[in-house]
């Protein structure tokens, strides 16, 4: 399968490309920050710099890359969980402008979505953006991962939150990679397994 990965260089994103490269897959890693590409490169995808913001660009990514799915594991978050409140706004528009972005891009190139939303209660402001994220993923026939809280390396806490919900982020990404065959609906993902909710 040939995947477009937009989000490569992220705490999960990172973990996909080489799992996906490892099961055969063909991947084509996005990323807003140009001086990420040699490190998509380095594990072995081909990187292209483009903010799914612009959907000119992401569109023209997308249809250069020919793929068969089109993964949205873009976030907006700040290296720790105090600055949230800071990032509330961008991370929204991620999820709602970036989505459309993705979702236009991936129809145009004839390309199924998958998307990563949360398997926990956030704020109204939060929530929101991930609704929008979740009805239009659903309306193009796509798939939603609503992940519990990540733990693990590169995330907030190397523990278990005590709130449960937990999800290493490892298991995260072989668990994504797993669902990926899954049809068209939301699936939440924790350290217990995978469940189909919708």
């Amino acid at each position: 399968m040939r995947i477009v990965l937009a989000g490569a260089t992220g705490v999960i994103g990172a973990r996909l490309v080489p799992l996906l490269l490892a099961d055969g897959h063909d991947v084509v890693g996005l990323t807003r920050t140009p001086s990420n590409v040699a490190a998509i490169e380095a594990a072995g995808a081909m990187g292209v710099a483009v903010d799914i913001l612009d959907p000119t660009a992401t569109r023209d990514a997308i249809m250069a890359a020919g793929p068969d799915l089109v993964m949205h594991q873009v976030t907006d978050l700040p290296d720790r969980q105090a600055g949230l409140l800071f990032k509330v706004r961008a991370l929204g528009r991620v999820r709602t402008l970036g989505t459309d972005s993705l979702i236009a891009a991936a129809s145009a190139a004839g390309a199924r979505v998958l998307a990563q939303s949360v398997a926990f209660a956030t704020p109204g402001p939060a929530r929101r953006p991930l609704e929008y994220l979740e009805h239009a993923v659903l309306d193009a026939d796509g798939l939603v991962l609503r992940y519990g809280r990540f733990y693990g390396p590169g995330t907030w806490s190397e523990e278990p939150p005590k709130a449960g919900q937990a999800l290493h982020v490892d298991a995260a990404a072989r668990m994504t990679v797993d669902a990926m065959v899954e049809p068209s609906g939301i699936l939440e993902v924790l350290d217990s397994g995978v469940t189909r909710v919708a």
